[in-house]
């Protein structure tokens, strides 16, 4: 039998309805008061003893703590909301932010592909460039290509709480159409003492990845103090981690690549080629926070947040890519199958001659910064309440991407060709295919530095490599101006207004791009790889000759930059102004006898953008240099307003019962990279239609996507130690930005150079197909979440300690989206022309999650299960662009422990462990069957084990 987050929680969940039913003959005797996330940890609840005239006090910390913080903000809120508050100072409950949030109801992450963390987080089966993010209310400059930054930039111990606003709230900006997601940091004045904590780990990274095991560090120092009387409030954060991932090993299969080969008079299926690489990754990351507030009366209070962070990759890539039955380029010749054994018209082990198998020696550098800054400030005058708000970010990376390549040279005689042998083939297990190569790849003499394949275009434009450098600059200020007032008019108890206004500039450019050739006028050179060593290639276990590159342009290589469209397209700069106008009422009242509290309110967005992007005039290019193929400077915008309404109501259904209701109009808008004015287009070798000019590009008119939602939500609440609640959602997306075809006319980009269709309806045409984003009709989203919060000693007294948290959600969509608007930097289909099309990247139908935990006396035991069905997730390219793909399910088991010293002279000492991915989960992909897995990715196990001190 197999332990699922959907199996515990229905034994579980029926003993929470028992209990619940139990409940209901008696009201809830403790009033529940919102308790500021984290503080709750370092608040002395006085309890009345029996017998006694005194008040003993009962501290609650840990495990219970976060959990009861949490319970309280979201029972408190007049919004729908999930929360996940700070067990302890500087310690969310996770490694990292996005698993923090992987526990509630609705909620679910993706995995990196690149480090194998939690790093984006989807909310209701919508992607994660649907979400509102915040950093203490503010929206925040980015560092990669999408418009919110991810995750694992804000360190888990610098982050106090994360408030996840399901429904639309007038006041809150910045706001997305699937959630928006809050990161608060400390308020130092929220704490009733000065409080310090340090904190270190070792790490084992990898672990069972089938490869090298890495290590890491990770550094963490917290100060909170207050100061004058406690008017002046101050908190600092400090953390650095230092991590070498060991080996993560992966496989491709070139998209389940099987083409047929003749063997005896027949036609049989055999592997079409694969890849298979070794990657190992150093990266660190130093961060830190301050808040500082000031409160000298009841009428006046102002704060500064300031946050930083600064991080370095440096990822090096091993591999053996190569055709094993057709071709990979013009210098690999075709294979002939020998020695097979077939079986239901399937190769299932053979021998295929003229194999040219690639060496990859590849090398990925990246370097970001992240500076945020806020000002807050607010000030009673009279009846009103008048706040301002200032605040600047600004995202920066850089990316190096060195790819180089070793094998036979182009003018290899095909008499001096290997083969590769390979079993265990069935037609679809390609990841588990046994390859044996009749040459050494580690053989120097044999194995040069040279153009293998061809991929240049022939001897002429030798390509032996290829060299990508790019930044991302990303600014955004804005100023918020706001006015809130307490009243008694009817219903309304409360009223607010203000006004936001934000500008950001956001920029991908290139600093260098082409192929690498080797020194000198021969283009089917080759040079001896530099050095002696070798490694195994992936999961195959190939040894392959590696050398490190760094410094090889010059010494060994000469760079011919590349001026093309595809390049060129990939370089933009968009620039956005935002105003919003928002006015809100508090409501509180009785519906039919039914006591209810909420707002109303209403935002008008007013929006001016603009898009810039490279054009080549193909009538006048002739080669891939600036001289040879000049290009114009794209410029394009539009401006447009939306209004959105939105209410909340919540209603008290006495006995701790709550029904919620929230309606309203919510929008996302759409990636940056998606409004960029450039173009690319050309012949491609692969298209979903007859031969014909195909082309891609941005669109710097896009507008929104929109949608109308509707949820109802029922919790029952057990003091404010448990809950469970219920909830129903509905979506109506108005407008969906689809990357969608369309008939379009080159003439004016055409030269008389320019390749043309040889055959089909387009022979000799300039007519041919253009995607870009456009706004078109959506569809509908429906679904159901349930939650269970709760600790076994409302079930039964021994049982104290030991508690439960689990969440399920069903999410379903009438969404569909057309694959061949999925295309590469290439403009090569993204599914390979299998799949005609795709749900909403980012739903799995089913979401399920389950933490059981133990806290008594100082320890603290957890086990966290996450499980996800398959998705379309989005993922960086070897270029570092975006790409969709089809991303298999996967569950993913955590477990932490920890025990704290209670007295003497070492009290507030802890040792802690903790181990993630305990159920070794690669990362799989696959294209037309989850069956069939594609590319596989394994990243191990990981290990830590430290010490925290807080005094």
């Amino acid at each position: 039998m197999q332990a699922t987050p959907v199996a515990i929680a229905c034994a579980l969940l029926m003993l929470g309805v028992g209990y619940a039913r139990a409940q209901e003959a008696t009201a809830t005797q403790q009033a529940d008061t919102p308790v500021p996330a984290v503080a709750a940890s370092q608040a002395d609840a006085p309890v009345a003893v029996a017998g006694d005239k005194t008040l003993a006090t009962v501290k609650v910390t840990g495990i219970r703590s976060g959990i009861e913080a949490a319970i309280s903000i979201k029972k408190n809120a007049n919004s729908i909301v999930e929360a996940v508050s700070a067990e302890d100072i500087g310690k969310l409950p996770d490694s990292t932010v996005a698993e923090s949030l992987s526990r509630l109801s609705g909620v679910t992450t993706q995995r990196s592909k690149t480090t194998g963390k939690a790093t984006e987080v989807s909310v209701r089966g919508l992607a994660p460039s649907f979400n509102g993010s915040l950093l203490n209310g503010r929206e925040q400059a980015s560092t990669g290509d999408a418009r919110n930054p991810e995750f694992d930039l804000f360190p888990s111990e610098l982050t106090g709480s994360v408030l996840v606003y399901k429904t639309p709230t007038a006041s809150v900006i910045g706001q997305g159409l699937a959630a928006t997601i809050d990161l608060r940091t400390l308020r130092p004045l929220e704490f009733g003492k000065r409080v310090m904590a340090a904190s270190y780990r070792k790490e084992r990274i990898g672990v069972d990845a089938g490869g090298e095991e890495g290590k890491g560090n990770r550094k963490t120092l917290s100060y909170i103090d207050q100061f004058a009387n406690r008017t002046l409030g101050l908190s600092l954060g400090v953390t650095s981690f230092d991590q070498d991932n060991g080996d993560e090993l992966r496989f491709d299969s070139w998209g389940g690549f099987a083409p047929e080969l003749d063997y005896n008079g027949q036609r049989v299926k055999v592997p079409g080629g694969f890849l298979s690489e070794t990657t190992h990754r150093r990266q660190g990351r130093d961060s830190a926070t301050m808040t500082l507030q000031f409160r000298p009366n009841a009428n006046f209070k102002t704060s500064v947040d300031v946050f930083y962070s600064r991080g370095e990759e440096h990822t090096s890539r091993v591999g053996l890519e190569g055709a094993v039955a057709t071709n990979a380029g013009i210098y690999d010749p075709d294979g002939v199958l020998s020695n097979a054994t077939i079986a239901n018209g399937i190769a299932t082990s053979g021998t295929v001659s003229n194999y040219k198998g690639d060496i990859r020696n590849n090398l990925y550098s990246g370097d970001d910064k992240f500076n945020s800054v806020g000002w807050n400030s607010e000030v009673k005058l009279g009846e009103w309440r008048a706040e301002a708000d200032l605040s600047h970010s600004k995202g920066f990376r850089y990316h190096r991407n060195y790819e180089t390549i070793a094998g036979q040279p182009g003018n290899t005689p095909a008499s001096q060709l290997g083969s590769i042998s390979y079993t265990g083939f069935d037609g679809v297990n390609f990841s588990n295919v046994v390859y044996k190569p009749s040459l050494d790849y580690t053989d120097r003499s044999v194995m040069k530095l040279t153009d293998v394949m061809g991929w240049g275009g022939g001897p002429h434009q030798p390509q032996a490599g290829y060299l990508a450098n790019s930044r991302i600059d990303d600014k955004l200020d804005s100023v918020r101006l706001a006015a809130h007032r307490e009243m008694d008019w009817g219903p309304v108890v409360g009223v607010h207004f203000g006004v936001n206004v934000s500008k950001r500039e956001k920029s991908r450019l290139g600093d260098g791009e082409g192929r690498l050739s080797i020194n000198g006028t021969d283009g089917y050179a080759a040079v001896t790889m530099p050095g002696t060593g070798t490694a195994i290639a992936g999961p195959v276990g190939i040894p392959v000759a590696t050398w490190d590159p760094t410094g090889s342009l010059g010494p060994i290589y000469s760079m011919n930059t590349w001026v093309d469209a595809t390049v060129l397209a990939r370089d933009w700069t968009v620039r956005e102004k935002v105003h919003t106008l928002y006015g809100m009422a508090d409501v509180d009242g009785k519906l039919f006898g039914v006591p209810y509290t909420g707002n109303v309110g209403l935002q008008v967005v007013r929006t001016d953008q603009e898009g810039e992007g490279n054009q080549i005039d193909q009538s006048r290019c002739t080669g891939i240099t600036v001289d040879t193929c000049p290009f114009n400077i794209n410029r394009d915008g539009i401006a447009y307003t939306n209004v959105l309404p939105s209410m909340n109501l919540s209603f008290d259904l006495g006995n701790d019962q709550v029904l919620r209701f929230g309606a309203g109009k919510q929008m996302s808008r759409a990636n940056l990279d998606n409004m960029r004015a450039g173009l690319s287009w050309g012949l491609p070798t692969s298209t979903p239609f007859d031969p014909a000019l195909t082309g891609s590009g941005g669109n710097p008119r896009l507008k929104p996507y929109l949608a109308s939602s509707l949820d109802l939500s029922f919790e029952k609440y057990f003091g404010k130690r448990g809950y469970m609640s219920a909830a129903v959602f509905f979506k109506k997306l108005h407008s969906y930005v689809i990357n969608a075809p369309r008939g379009f006319d080159f003439a004016p980009f055409v030269s008389p150079t320019t390749p043309l269709p040889a055959r089909g309806e387009f022979e000799g045409s300039t007519i041919g197909f253009l995607t870009t984003p456009t706004n078109g009709q959506g569809g509908t989203m429906r679904g159901i979440e349930l939650a269970m919060n709760m600790p076994f000693g409302l079930l039964w007294n021994p049982l104290d300690g030991f508690g439960a948290a689990i969440n399920y959600s069903y999410t379903d969509s009438s969404v569909t989206l057309p694959t061949s608007g999925f295309i590469t930097a290439n403009n090569s289909p993204v599914f390979v022309d299998q799949v005609s099309q795709i749900s909403l990247p980012g739903l799995s139908k089913n979401v399920s999650s389950l933490r059981l935990y133990y806290e008594n006396r100082g320890f603290q035991v957890s086990y966290t299960l996450r499980n996800r069905s398959s998705f379309v997730g989005e993922i960086e390219d070897y270029r570092s662009d975006s790409q969709f793909t089809f991303i298999r399910s996967e569950t993913i088991a955590d477990v932490q422990a920890s025990y704290e010293i209670q007295g003497g002279p070492l009290k507030g000492l802890s040792v802690f462990l903790q181990a993630n991915n305990l159920t070794n989960t690669p990362f799989r992909e696959f294209t037309t069957s989850p069956d069939i897995v594609t590319s596989s990715r394994s990243y191990g196990k990981f290990y830590a084990a430290g010490l925290t001190y807080k005094f």
